[in-house]
């Protein structure tokens, strides 16, 4: 069984037992369970629930594995014969958390 949910205006396919990146939040002291109620979808063929917009009474749960940095993102803009050169970067802060339960 998989659910499709909604967090930090993106969606994630998930199964038990998955491990994924979602965006920082703030956290109170000593959290480590998460529980994310905007499930769009949640099954497995025939028996699938679509939600309108979300199914109503099912959960994701999750626990909080580690927080970490993504990769670094950058560029760089230049205006030629200008000597003009801006450079960027950007590193975002993510939570690594691991789908312990699919509630329906």
């Amino acid at each position: 069984m998989y659910a499709v949910f909604e967090d930090g205006g993106k969606q994630y396919k998930v199964s038990q037992g998955d491990a994924l990146l979602i965006e920082q939040r703030d956290l109170d002291e000593g959290q480590t369970e998460f529980v994310f109620d905007k499930v769009l979808m949640v099954g497995t063929g025939a028996d699938a629930k679509i939600g309108a917009p979300w199914v109503s009474g099912a959960t994701v749960s999750a626990k909080l594995l580690e927080a970490l940095k993504a990769p670094k993102l950058g560029g760089i803009k230049l205006k030629r014969r200008k000597g003009h050169m801006k450079k960027w970067g950007h590193r975002q802060k993510m939570l690594k958390v691991e789908i312990a339960s699919i509630n329906i």
